[in-house]
């Protein structure tokens, strides 16, 4: 049976250079399942692999598409599993990888359909996040959202802005869109999940960010202002650059908040993928990569 190996793990933990190393030790090609390197615009700020990284190994909605474009984990779940038939016209694995957890249990087990928001209500709960902040969003839900308030991600603001526009669309939960129907797959999923000591990782974290600014963060944050409203945008990283874009803090206060929220993101990740018990861990090295061969 055709097998797809899936690396996750939060953000800057060494998920790409291990999917790259499996990718070609197996001869095949790598989905990104990361919700924000498919867009063309956006590369230091989302540490989208570099081009030599990119060449060494095909791969799958990475620089795919534009910010402008609306995509979700329904959108991904279509994309991705047209990409692995065309993979597995060549090979009989395939590698996935990516910080996304929505993202991967969508490809893995399906997701529901979700209702159309207009544009109008998305920027209403855009701005309105904007201007008031994660305290407004999480009073909305908590008031008006109680059934998806006592199981939602409360810190997260993707999560929240979403179910709020669903809200606002349809007078009705996100949860009434939540059937958690699981839809087999005609292929073997091995899930491997890596992991790291807390301190190694927040300093992992801390070079990462180091380097987006020497790499010209500012400057590709500065091209982006025109679509700063855009959802792509409300994306750790850009959010602090455009604070202190205007002037709302320095410029060290928003390297040290990306560096903050970029943590508080990585433990969010964790706190994702831990629930998933058929994930098997690994310590993030490329010494991981005889076990995970052993497990094909």
């Amino acid at each position: 049976m055709n097998t797809i190996i899936i690396i996750s793990g939060p953000t800057a933990i060494g998920k790409t250079a291990l999917a790259i190393a499996i990718a070609k030790e197996l001869g095949t090609e790598i989905i990104s399942a990361d919700s924000r390197q498919c867009y063309k615009e956006m590369k230091i700020g989302v540490a989208r692999p570099s081009d030599e990284e990119l060449a060494v190994v095909k791969h799958y909605f990475i620089a795919s598409h534009s910010v402008s474009e609306e995509l979700n984990a329904g959108s991904f779940e279509k994309y991705a599993l047209a990409a692995v038939d065309e993979i597995f016209q060549k090979h009989t694995t395939a590698v996935m990888v990516g910080g996304t957890g929505l993202y991967i249990k969508a490809f893995c087990e399906g997701i529901d359909p979700m209702p159309v928001v207009p544009e109008e209500i998305r920027k209403q709960v855009t701005d309105g996040y904007q201007q008031k902040g994660l305290i407004w969003l999480q009073k909305e839900l908590q008031q008006k959202d109680p059934a998806f308030w006592a199981v939602a991600e409360q810190q997260n603001p993707q999560r929240l802005m979403r179910a709020l526009e669903v809200l606002y669309a349809t007078g009705q939960s996100i949860m009434v869109y939540r059937t958690a129907k699981k839809t087999e797959r005609p292929f073997r999923i091995i899930k491997i999940g890596l992991e790291l000591p807390k301190e190694e990782l927040h300093n992992r974290i801390h070079i990462r960010v180091d380097q987006m600014i020497k790499d010209g963060l500012e400057e590709e944050v500065k091209s982006l202002l025109p679509f700063r409203n855009l959802n792509a945008l409300q994306t750790v990283g850009y959010r602090e650059m455009f604070e202190f874009m205007d002037g709302n803090c320095t410029l060290e206060e928003a390297v040290a908040n990306i560096k903050t929220n970029t943590r508080h993101y990585a433990k969010r990740q964790m706190t994702w993928f831990k629930k998933d018990n058929e994930i098997k861990w690994l310590p993030a090295t490329i010494e991981s990569l005889p076990f995970i061969k052993e497990l094909l």
